[in-house]
């Protein structure tokens, strides 16, 4: 996964990832891993809080090159809404690279709207644009 374009685009590295990846863990951030027959097919990474009116933040949805169409960030989306939900989350907001015109179309099938652009954001020569899926409250 760590050759992916995306990864490479924000300069990740192996060693970069598994040091954030623990990060991740040591904070108890939801992980979750899409797998077929012991190869991994996707990769979804869910902040949960209390700010921004207990918002979950989607920091990575991840899908292996020559996997995607396949439904495979599908069910991990939904499942990390799931899970959120489930948190107490009331909302679940994500960032997408702007020019990233596949991964935008995406969330805005699954009902993700658009909040606004955010330049220069994570790294200063990218884009980004920030989405927000909200959920009734119960």
């Amino acid at each position: 996964m760590i050759a992916s374009p995306l990864l490479r685009r924000y300069g990740v590295t192996g060693r970069g990832a598994r040091v954030t990846l623990l990060e991740g863990l040591r904070e108890r951030d939801l992980l979750l891993v899409a797998l077929e027959r012991g190869e991994t097919l996707g990769f979804a990474w869910v902040i949960t809080t209390r700010a921004l009116d207990r918002a979950a933040y989607l920091r990575l949805l991840l899908v292996a090159e020559g996997k995607q169409s396949r439904g495979v960030g599908a069910a991990l989306l939904r499942d990390a809404e799931r899970r959120a939900r489930a948190s107490g989350c009331r909302h679940l907001v994500l960032l997408v690279t702007a020019a990233n015109r596949r991964a935008r179309d995406f969330y805005s099938r699954h009902g993700y709207r658009l909040v606004g652009n955010l330049p220069g954001f994570v790294r200063p020569a990218i884009g980004e644009t920030l989405y927000v899926k909200s959920w009734p409250r119960r």
